[in-house]
């Protein structure tokens, strides 16, 4: 079966995600570059994840012009990435031609939009103005992006029941914010267990420090994957 576990390398050096890495393997997680390891290490860390047989989820949340996100993904998938993701802020016109210019390399790469960032919680939300709750805000956004047909969005494992029940099986769910049992929440408002996860529908779960700083990160890495399966 394949792995549910996306590994976020929010780490800050090529050198440090390296040796995390050294000990792992393809069959046990896929791995999500950000904006902080992107900036650091390059496109060439990238992929040499993908030469040495990972699917890379690159996190870099395109939100620009159309034209301008819609280049930036041609130019992403030229680095054989797994799925990368755009902002569904940035309107229906945006991701449908960043979704149509990813069909055109020809390459089988997802394209996920996040909705409302999982630190971001109802007041986070009032304070830029958003005067409805958050999972009302996920709702509407998740629309949108199934409209510019795109696979899926980003979202809190919270709003997953319910974004299963509006979308279909068929959509992709990717969750961050998983905390296994016992494990601090750090900045993160709306979080939730793998095996919650689980069960509330996601495809994907997406976890990062209590993997990344954990004294034995292979036992963390293992139990997660025995509660998604």
């Amino acid at each position: 079966m394949t792995t549910k576990l996306i590994i976020a390398l929010d780490l800050p050096t090529a050198e440090q995600a390296l040796k995390f890495i050294k000990p792992l393997n393809p069959t046990m997680c896929k791995l999500k570059v950000g904006f902080e390891l992107f900036v650091a290490a390059g496109p060439g860390f990238v992929r040499n994840l993908v030469d040495d047989g990972y699917d890379v989820f690159l996190d870099l949340k395109f939100h620009d012009i159309p034209n301008t996100v819609a280049s930036a993904c041609s130019s992403a998938a030229d680095l054989g990435v797994w799925m990368m993701n755009v902002h569904a802020s940035g309107s229906s016109k945006m991701m449908s031609m960043a979704k149509q210019a990813l069909d055109e390399t020809g390459k089988d790469i997802k394209l996920i939009a996040v909705t409302v960032l999982t630190s971001m919680d109802d007041e986070q939300l009032e304070l830029v103005n958003i005067n409805v709750s958050a999972q009302e805000q996920v709702k509407h956004l998740a629309k949108l992006t199934k409209n510019a047909s795109l696979d899926g969005v980003v979202c809190s494992a919270q709003e997953a029941r319910m974004l299963r029940e509006l979308m279909g099986d068929d959509f992709l769910l990717v969750t961050p914010g998983i905390r296994p049992s016992g494990t601090v929440t750090g900045d993160q408002s709306r979080v939730m267990t793998p095996l919650e996860a689980k069960k509330a529908g996601v495809s994907y779960i997406v976890v990062g420090r209590p993997i990344t700083q954990s004294d034995t990160p292979l036992q963390v890495i293992e139990a997660i994957n025995r509660d998604m399966s």
